[in-house]
């Protein structure tokens, strides 16, 4: 009897994972979002300047290299003790007070710069459309940057899920254009890529492209800010089942993004030479603008500030999901420690006022550091995603069942190589 309920139970089990509905849906979009933002606009260049061996290789790696790093910090934050902990809790339950405080700074300070990168490149590239597709113009600085700001913030007031919906919404028009460009530069493709597809005596320089080339695709692929959203969501809806649901939602959405983005990478770099990328590399400008200025097309004239618009955007709101977790995360242990506490709907109001005046400030102010900034994010990025997780299936009992798996050596190695890649290219 006891055997039957159990198989009757198991069953039940499996028809809640294997059922899919729309708020799975509404996810696999979301996380999407967050990751395909303004850094795929450079991937091409970044990803297609060694030539054709490194680009494959890579197109190779980019689905073991998100999907593994990914599930594995949605596992941490799913091995809390209560349902309804974000990262910022559970690591303070697994590595004590201290450790908690010095991870949820971090986890801060890797995502909130971003923040801020992204409030500086909407206003810009909404300034540069006025200025030069509407011929209007732009109003000033300060006031654009707000109206701008205020606008993504009046999304964000209305919860977690109208974020998540707004960005699976924007990520269909960004997909069906970003397909169309990449269909659209298939009768300018050329052999040129070809010429630099040669392995011989280039072992060397196909390791060193490889290294600096990584830290750039992890990035682009990057959506740690929404995993401890997403994972608390669908802890509170599946219940003991959601490390399950969550694995397969991120299994779509990370089989949607290398598809996709791939494509759209590999017909770029089909489109242009290695000097070509070469040459946008060197202005410091996206792919979409090079190719505007390459083709001379008012086409993509047109196209290339849409897409930028629609990519900050995205990333904006699944930045900032991550920020406000960070930033809430140091209020609510700073006030602990003092025994005072704070109420949600308040703590939350405060949060997005701060934040709504430092990316306002840090817009209008158009710092040209941002770039390194974003460099600098990188590192910790890429200890809390890679490096945590895997400490922590080690160390931690609740993780321990995750244990022994070749997937785990494959993703400690990509961090690690990650970072020395990024610190090689700070200090040089």
């Amino acid at each position: 009897m006891a055997s039957q309920q159990t198989a009757i139970q198991n069953g039940r089990t499996a028809t809640r994972v294997s059922s899919w509905r729309k708020t799975d849906t509404m996810w696999m979009l979301g996380l999407y979002g967050t990751a395909i933002g303004a850094g795929v606009l450079f991937l091409p260049i970044n990803a297609g300047i060694g030539g054709l061996i490194p680009l494959i290789i890579m197109a190779l790696l980019a689905f073991p290299m998100t999907y593994y790093a990914h599930r594995g910090l949605c596992r941490f934050v799913l091995s809390g003790s209560k349902p309804g902990e974000d990262i910022t809790e559970v690591v303070e339950e697994h590595f004590g007070a201290g450790a908690g405080k010095v991870i949820t700074l971090l986890y801060f300070f890797a995502i909130y710069p971003i923040l801020l990168v992204y409030s500086v490149a909407i206003t810009n590239t909404v300034e540069s459309f006025l200025t030069h597709q509407l011929h209007m113009q732009a109003p000033p600085r300060a006031l654009l940057a707000l109206l701008l700001i205020v606008g993504l913030m009046m999304i964000v007031r209305f919860g977690k899920e109208a974020i998540v919906k707004t960005m699976s919404m924007l990520v269909f028009p960004f997909v069906a254009v970003l397909m169309l460009l990449a269909l659209w530069l298939i009768p300018n493709w050329s052999t040129a890529i070809f010429q630099h597809a040669s392995l011989s005596g280039s072992g060397s320089s196909l390791g060193m492209t490889l290294w600096l080339a990584l830290p750039v695709m992890v990035f682009s692929f990057n959506h740690s800010p929404i995993i401890s959203a997403f994972a608390v969501a669908k802890r509170q809806e599946y219940g003991e089942e959601a490390e399950a649901k969550c694995s397969r939602i991120l299994a779509l959405s990370h089989m949607m993004m290398v598809l996709t983005v791939m494509f759209f990478v590999f017909s770029c770099v089909l489109s242009l030479s290695p000097a070509n990328l070469a040459e946008a590399k060197a202005q410091n400008i996206s792919i979409l603008s090079y190719l505007a200025n390459h083709f001379n097309t008012p086409m993509m004239a047109w196209m290339a500030p849409i897409v930028a618009i629609v990519a900050i955007t995205k990333s904006f709101l699944g930045h900032y999901l991550g920020a406000r977790e960070g930033f809430n995360g140091l209020i609510i242990k700073s006030l602990r420690s003092r025994g005072k506490s704070m109420d949600e709907k308040k703590l939350n109001r405060f949060t997005a006022l701060f934040m709504l005046l430092t990316t306002w400030l840090v817009a209008t102010w158009n710092p040209s550091i941002l770039g390194m900034i974003e460099t600098l994010g990188g590192p910790i990025i890429a200890v809390l995603l890679f490096l945590m997780p895997m400490y922590a299936i080690n160390k931690v009992p609740a993780m321990r069942r995750y244990s022994g798996a070749l997937s785990n050596i494959f993703v400690t190695l990509i961090g690690l190589i990650s970072i020395s890649a990024i610190i090689f290219s700070l200090l040089g």
